[in-house]
């Protein structure tokens, strides 16, 4: 019996494994990759090229504000729901490769730019390939959620965050290597072709079978301008606010969504400056970094998969919260155990792994939430309150962390995102019980007619 039991296990987390073979995952999986690759061209491979150009620090620096793209692209998700792509393959298919297409003439007309003489021009085009890379992240979302079945959303976030990873891995590490062999304009250019990848999956991969209600021209020319105008704002930019708002407890989820990586953001923030306080050399951070970083992130997000497939969403949700809250326990260890090359390396580990585990249910989570009619607008606006809550309250962690101390600030970070788990874990009991009573009411309704 118990040989029986054990079959039956492993054959249950097999099956949650294979998933990640389905052919729609592993075209996700081509899609993360070029959704991650323009990200390092326009932050640190970038300035890596303005540092080796003798560019001043300061000018640098300011080059990290074309990232707001990213947290901003909730703003113009409307239109690339609404609005006809200007190639005609399908409303995700169509706006994919005609954003894809821009993005990779940004991409080259960037590596051909010399920053000595343009640098200015330099800044216009590093702010258009950011801009171009957050609105082919909105399709690229919006594809994966209404492409997918519920049942292969899990590994299908997985796959989306394992692709970005091996994509910030390429544009960054590969293109400084081939810059260092090649020159700038090589690596910039090797980047614009790696892109064809999602080019192809989007060009030969499926339309999703969704309806929606895309704006069109002759209805413009058939109503005067304002009232036309009104009406597109009610349908793109006011319908899919409304339509969560009439989601039982959606101020709750909104919360759950906000609080869920707090803790993780706090600690991340202060992680580097805790090592070196201990007495890590920037090399042996980079180095212990480099050897478990990606790959370590990248195991952590399969496993978020299958244990998504293996347990369901809420279930998978909570654990993979706790599991995440409980590897900030890891830098309580560093604080204490001091300048230990392998308490470095198994905290580096953790922390990979259980943020990727918890990012991969936090993804399937808020892709659970949307609704077909809306997949563009909604993901983003709600992977936006994520990172912008992230961002804000990780800022603070310097000034808890000075007036607590590293094993106290950490401590707070372990529990952070402890609200979260409770507020998700009473929305799915509240909403199971509010289920379970119209069946209990025509169970006795059907008792009185016998």
């Amino acid at each position: 019996m118990e040989n029986n039991s054990q079959n039956k296990q492993l054959t249950g987390w097999r099956r949650s494994l294979a998933v990640y073979t389905d052919r729609p995952v592993l075209q996700v999986l081509a899609l993360g990759f070029s959704s991650g690759l323009p990200l390092m061209l326009t932050y640190l491979t970038l300035s890596a090229w303005l540092a080796t150009a003798g560019i001043k620090r300061g000018a640098i620096g300011a080059f990290a504000l074309v990232s707001s793209f990213y947290a901003l692209k909730f703003l113009w998700s409307p239109l690339i729901d609404r609005l006809p792509p200007p190639l005609p393959l399908g409303r995700r298919r169509g706006w994919g490769l005609s954003i894809q297409i821009a993005l990779v003439a940004a991409i080259l007309a960037l590596g051909l730019s010399d920053p000595k003489r343009n640098l200015g021009t330099m800044a216009v085009l590093a702010g258009v390939v950011a801009f171009l890379s957050a609105s082919q992240d909105i399709v690229i979302d919006a594809w994966r959620i209404e492409i997918l079945p519920v049942d292969l959303q899990g590994p299908g976030a997985a796959m989306i965050q394992t692709g970005y990873y091996m994509g910030m891995l390429a544009s960054g590490a590969g293109a400084l290597v081939i810059a260092a062999r090649f020159g700038w304009f090589a690596a910039y250019a090797t980047m614009a072709v790696l892109l064809a990848v999602s080019m192809l999956t989007f060009l030969l991969g499926p339309e999703p079978n969704v309806a929606a209600a895309v704006s069109d021209g002759r209805h413009h020319a058939q109503t005067n301008r304002r009232k036309a105008v009104a009406e597109w704002f009610a349908t793109a930019v006011i319908a899919p606010f409304s339509d969560f708002m009439r989601r039982p407890y959606w101020l709750l989820i909104l919360l759950v969504i906000l609080d869920y990586k707090l803790g993780e953001g706090m600690a991340a923030v202060m992680s580097t400056p805790l090592y070196i306080s201990v007495g890590f050399t920037l090399n042996e951070i980079a180095v212990i970094s480099k050897l478990f970083g990606p790959f370590t992130v990248i195991l952590g997000a399969l496993l978020g998969g299958i244990v998504t497939v293996r347990f369901g969403l809420v279930r998978s949700l909570i654990l993979c919260g706790i599991i995440q809250a409980l590897g900030n326990l890891t830098y309580v260890l560093q604080a204490v155990g001091g300048h230990k090359i392998g308490y470095l390396a198994f905290c580096v580990t953790a922390q990979n792994v259980t943020t990727g585990m918890a990012g991969t249910a936090l993804v399937t989570y808020i892709s659970s939430l949307c609704s077909p009619e809306f997949t563009a607008t909604q993901y983003a606006l709600l992977a936006s309150l994520a990172l912008l809550g992230r961002t804000f309250v990780g800022s603070t962690g310097g000034a808890i962390s000075e007036a607590t101390g590293w094993v106290v600030f950490f401590l707070l970070t372990t529990v952070a995102s402890l609200p979260a788990l409770v507020l998700l874990l009473w929305i799915e009991r509240r909403g199971a019980r509010q289920s379970d009573r119209p069946r209990a009411i025509s169970s006795l309704a059907g008792e009185r007619n016998l």
